[in-house]
C-alpha cells in the first residue's frame, strides 16, 4: 500500500488556489473593460439613449409659426427676432450680387427675405435674408450672381470679380488686371467690379483661360 505524500497534496492545493485567483482577476478585468457589464440599470443601452434625449432637447420637434417681417432690420436684429420666433435655420447673402460674406452682422441690414412675412412655416424652415451694408441702398430686387450654365461665357459687366470667379468654377484659369492701368493688386475681389472680359459674353466655354479687367466699385470703368 502506497502512502500519501503530504508535500505534494499541499502543493496541489496551492496550485488550485492560484488558478482560482487568476481566473477571478481575469473576469474582473473583462468586466471593467466591457461597458455592457457595468451596472447602469439596463443592458448597457442607457448612455446611448441619454445622448439621443439630449440631442432631441437641443433640436426640438418642428412646430408652425408665423414668419416675422425682417425688412429694414439690422441683420443681427433680424436673426435674433427669428430665433425668438422659433426659427433657427438661418442664412444670408449679398443682395447686391457681389458675393460678399456677412462677417459682422451688425454692419448689414435686411433688404429681402425668401419667405413672405406673415406666412405660416415649420420652425425648421430655412430663412434666407438678402442684405447690404448699412450705408448702402437696397436694390429693387436681389441682384443675381451670373452663372455659366449651358457652358457659355456670362456677361460679367458690373459684377464683382469674386462673383465672376465663383460662376466660372475652380477649374478655370482666370487672370484679373487693373483696368485703370495703375497695375494695382486686386486683393479683396468682392470690392472690384468687372469692366472687360475675354472671352466675350455668349462665347462657348471649352476650358480656355479667362481674362478680366476691373476697377473698384466706387470708380468708373475706363
Amino acid at each position: 500500500m502506497t502512502g500519501t505524500n503530504p508535500g505534494r497534496k499541499v502543493w496541489t492545493t496551492m496550485n488550485h488556489r492560484v488558478a482560482t485567483l487568476a481566473a477571478l482577476l481575469i473576469l474582473g478585468a473583462v468586466a471593467a473593460c466591457d461597458p455592457a457589464a457595468t451596472d447602469n440599470g439596463s443592458n448597457g443601452s442607457s448612455p446611448k439613449a441619454t445622448a439621443s434625449s439630449s440631442s432631441a432637447a437641443r433640436n426640438p420637434a418642428a412646430t408652425t409659426a408665423a414668419v416675422p417681417n425682417f425688412r429694414g432690420m439690422a441683420l443681427q436684429s433680424a436673426q435674433d427676432t427669428a430665433q425668438k420666433s422659433g426659427f433657427y435655420n438661418l442664412a444670408s447673402h449679398d443682395a447686391l450680387g457681389r458675393a460678399r460674406n456677412q462677417i459682422l452682422d451688425r454692419e448689414w441690414k435686411v433688404c429681402s427675405q425668401n419667405v413672405k412675412a406673415g406666412a405660416k412655416q415649420p420652425t425648421d424652415a430655412r430663412l434666407d435674408f438678402g442684405a447690404v451694408k448699412l450705408a448702402e441702398t437696397c436694390p429693387a430686387q436681389d441682384q443675381k450672381v451670373p452663372t455659366a450654365a449651358g457652358g457659355t461665357m456670362p456677361n460679367f459687366n458690373g459684377n464683382s470679380v469674386k462673383a465672376a470667379r465663383g460662376a466660372l468654377g475652380s477649374g478655370t484659369s482666370i487672370t484679373v488686371n487693373d483696368a485703370s492701368g495703375d497695375s494695382r493688386f486686386i486683393l479683396v475681389e468682392s470690392n472690384w467690379k468687372v469692366c472687360t472680359q475675354t472671352p466675350a459674353a455668349g462665347v462657348k466655354l471649352n476650358g480656355q483661360p479667362v481674362t478680366l479687367g476691373a476697377v473698384k466699385f466706387e470708380e468708373t470703368c475706363p
